[in-house]
């Protein structure tokens, strides 16, 4: 039987118990560290499009919504009956959200397609700051609502700004595009889903 060298007691079975305890403390960090690198690891190699998120909303009709104009000469904001007819790309922005602003050229060339509507919907903004941004970068929108309070992001299931919703002519939600359009985004995700829309109008 071995003995404890600062003690001289024999070392029994508690303290083995203990040493085996220090023993899996010391390896746990590693392990938890092994694990970590691993899911990263999974997640990394299935190259998964996280832009593009899984939605309740899609295939539903779209919240209602009725929201005040960005412009107080208008009498009409974003409302529900904008979708009826129109296919409509709805663009959830702030001026305060620098990514927005990454993806205005895009939108701005977008808007020059006439077979869809690009509507605005302002999110958790100062109007005045809105409007400015709009008059620096140009205005891609055919109506902007303005969402003070962010309830109606709310009821669009919005994580955050921007986010892009595909909307058929049945007010049908069809795409949900979360984070900035890209170039890449715009074409291989956003104008083939416009697209294929568009031709099931047409049939």
């Amino acid at each position: 039987m071995s003995t404890n060298s600062e003690t001289g007691q024999p070392d029994g079975p508690a303290t083995e118990t203990k040493q085996a305890k220090r023993s899996w403390v010391v390896f746990l960090p590693l392990g938890v560290f092994a694990v970590l690198a691993a899911v990263f690891l999974i997640m990394l190699l299935a190259d998964r499009n996280t832009s593009t998120v899984p939605s309740a909303l899609i295939g539903q009709l779209a919240p209602q919504t009725d929201l005040r104009p960005l412009d107080p000469t208008l009498s009409v904001g974003l409302n529900s009956q904008n979708f009826k007819g129109n296919i409509t790309l709805v663009n959830v922005w702030a001026s305060w959200c620098a990514p927005c602003r990454q993806e205005h050229p895009f939108l701005m060339e977008l808007a020059k397609d006439k077979r869809f509507v690009i509507a605005g919907l302002n999110h958790k903004d100062d109007p005045s700051n809105a409007r400015a941004f709009l008059a620096e970068l140009g205005d891609p929108y055919r109506v902007i609502g303005v969402d003070p309070n962010g309830r109606t992001s709310i009821d669009w299931g919005v994580y955050g700004v921007p986010e892009t919703f595909l909307v058929d002519q049945e007010g049908i939600i069809r795409l949900k595009h979360v984070g900035p359009l890209t170039a890449d985004a715009v074409r291989t995700v956003l104008m083939p889903a416009i697209e294929e829309t568009i031709s099931g109008v047409s049939e």
